[in-house]
């Protein structure tokens, strides 16, 4: 058994560490993605194609895939608040050298390679160090403030970050993702304690379980596969199917990150009473949006309702599937996490190829209908046979000293 560590800061502390990670967290996500929103701009100015940036984007998520478990590995003995600090700073670091004017591609490249390693050590202690600051009943809740600091990225970050690129040149947006990094860092390592990463509650599953650990990645795997498969080519969908404009293509995607926001807001507190159905119903509904775009998408009413219930459970069950890691890792937390989010980059990156690769057989709208099995395939894997480890259970607030995955 582990040593339970020093006393919890006080809440206002506590409070103001929750809120630098969130900041973290959108930080991170709105700097990952933010190219998507600049394409055009960052192509004419550092004179490559479209693809040479969606590369950006796309080795970004490959960095944080492979880089994930190796570097929750080395870092495992790093004390909290110096590792947050560190990576925060190469956060600030990396978005300022993106903002350098005249900085050629392949410094560019560098920077966002820099930042990807360091999303990727960030997405595994995050997690962690949040809940270590609260009793272990409410690990679900501080899960679900943390999403909410990622989702407002799709929502507000790079739809933000597009319009200032828009008005003041796309270096703009990443000198301010630096100073946003900074704030995060100077209050994480103003009030965050310093103890040793094995001490606490939050370092270790509250029930460890093995078998019910690979079922939730195998269930992150699939689903994500699945939602990427189609989502990546959603606008196309939207054109070709669903015959919207340009100008309206962009209110439902603006709907689509508001109703992925709505999702985490209003599971988040509900991961805790109801583990299994907090995970269980959005990757059923992801199913459900994914199969129903395919059947209804040339409605575009049934499109709309479809698009916002997609992006719900998508954002829903990658939260949920953090929080089951976080009650079975078979050892320390932040490996599992690590593993977790790893799963979830390959699913970005798999469903994205497999959509294109199959694009011209099936057509766009056929890619939906890949996705959708994917997913209940997914479901299977999470419901059949039932999943006695995805429950909830008198076990939440124990903590086993094992070794790592």
């Amino acid at each position: 058994m582990g040593s339970v560590g020093p006393a919890r800061p006080a809440p206002w502390r506590r409070a103001a560490v929750v809120a630098a990670l969130m900041l973290a967290a959108f930080t991170f996500n709105t700097t990952e993605n933010l190219p998507v929103g600049l394409l055009a701009l960052m192509a004419d100015d550092l004179r490559v194609s479209l693809a040479a940036v969606g590369a950006l984007v796309t080795g970004y998520g490959l960095t944080v895939a492979v880089a994930s478990l190796p570097l929750a590995q080395v870092t495992r003995s790093v004390p909290r608040r110096y590792l947050l600090a560190g990576l925060l700073g190469l956060l600030s670091v990396g978005s300022w050298v993106s903002a350098l004017g005249g900085v050629s591609y392949g410094v560019l490249l560098a920077a966002r390679v820099v930042t990807a390693l360091a999303q990727a050590s960030f997405w595994a202690v995050m997690g962690p160090v949040a809940v270590g600051l609260f009793p272990p009943e409410r690990r679900g809740r501080v899960m679900g403030l943390l999403s909410v600091g990622g989702s407002l990225a799709t929502v507000a970050g790079v739809p933000a970050g597009t319009w200032l690129g828009g008005h003041a040149g796309w270096r703009m947006p990443f000198a301010l993702l630096g100073v946003l990094a900074l704030v995060s860092l100077v209050t994480i390592g103003a009030l965050l304690p310093t103890s040793r990463p094995e001490d606490g509650h939050a370092a270790y599953g509250a029930t460890p379980d093995r078998r019910g650990f690979l079922t939730v990645l195998a269930v992150t795997a699939l689903s994500v596969t699945g939602a990427f498969a189609g989502f990546t080519y959603v606008v196309a969908f939207l054109d070709e199917v669903s015959g919207f404009r340009a100008d309206a293509v962009s209110a439902v995607l603006l709907a689509f990150g508001g109703a992925a926001l709505a999702g985490v807001t209003v599971a988040g507190p509900l991961l805790d009473r109801f583990p299994r159905a907090t995970l269980t119903v959005p990757v059923a509904a992801q199913a459900v949006a994914l199969l129903g775009l395919y059947a209804l998408g040339h409605v575009p009413v049934a499109t709309v309702v479809l698009v916002m219930l997609l992006g719900a459970s998508v954002s829903t069950a990658f939260m949920a599937t953090q929080t089951q890691v976080l009650r079975m890792a078979p050892g320390r937390t932040e490996t599992a996490l690590a593993a977790n989010s790893a799963a979830y980059n390959v699913g970005i990156a798999v469903g994205a190829l497999l959509g294109g690769v199959l694009l011209p057989a099936v057509g766009v709208r056929g890619t939906f209908l890949v996705g959708g099995l994917l997913t209940a395939g997914a479901l299977v894997v999470l419901t059949w046979p039932a999943r006695a480890g995805l429950e909830g259970g008198a076990g939440i607030g124990r903590y086993r000293a094992g070794a790592g995955l």
